[in-house]
């Protein structure tokens, strides 16, 4: 009697997997380093004041980088820059392509970080940085940096869906140009004007980071349609 094999089960997309093994990292990376902050690790606080000591005498110093940086914090790389640069794809995804679902799936994505961020500031209400002679100022809880997270998620996200649509090789390098430099910039930027800590920033791109791979996975589990290419319009597109 013939007995059929056992077939396994299908396995995910070795681009899946990546994206699958990417989001453990960080999210390991984004609790260690929670737990090391709200502990107050003496070795992290350390490093932390030596490295802000420096940056806020150079930014004293420096007057002209410090004015620029703040014109690229409060303008350029503001979170609320962000939201409205979401909203703007929000509207393209939905008009131009009908992709409602993409489009709902970067709101609700980019809601849920904000009010991630906002609780584990509340939760962990770390002070900012204080100085004899501030040269700029900002309200709430240190940790993590909304600045450096918000960017993250946000220019992450918009760099993943763009990847999705084939863009040509110029396009393409000038998108990750301008995402590095803009998720390193605004970090940089809040760690010279002297409102966070180092580590509120590294806080913020792990978590940020951690938000993207885990909207990716749930994108590519859920969203309906074919891939990008294969319709028309009016054709939810999923890269």
């Amino acid at each position: 009697m013939h007995i059929p094999p056992v077939e396994s089960p299908p396995r995910p997309p070795a681009d899946l997997r990546t994206v699958g093994r990417a989001f453990v990292v960080l999210a390991l990376c984004s609790l260690l380093l929670l737990v090391l902050v709200a502990a107050e690790w003496p070795p992290l606080i350390d490093l932390d004041g030596d490295v802000s000591r420096a940056t806020h005498r150079w930014a004293v110093e420096e007057s002209g980088v410090t004015h620029a940086s703040r014109i690229l914090t409060d303008w350029v790389w503001d979170p609320q820059t962000m939201r409205i640069l979401c909203a703007v794809v929000v509207v393209w995804l939905v008009w131009r392509q009908s992709a409602w679902w993409t489009a709902a799936w970067l709101v609700v994505t980019v809601a849920l970080s904000t009010a991630v961020q906002q609780s584990l500031k509340a939760a962990v209400d770390r002070a900012r940085p204080v100085w004899p002679d501030p040269v700029d100022s900002a309200h709430y809880a240190a940790f993590p940096s909304g600045h450096a997270m918000s960017a993250t998620v946000v220019l992450g996200l918009l760099l993943w869906l763009l990847h999705g649509y084939g863009p040509g090789r110029t396009l393409w390098r000038t998108a990750v140009t301008v995402v590095v430099v803009s998720v390193a910039g605004v970090g940089l930027t809040r760690v010279w004007l002297g409102v966070h800590w180092p580590t509120d920033v590294i806080g913020g791109w792990l978590l940020g980071a951690t938000v993207v791979a885990l909207a990716v996975l749930a994108h590519r589990r859920w969203a309906p349609g074919p891939p990008p290419g294969a319709g028309s319009g009016g054709v939810e597109r999923v890269p």
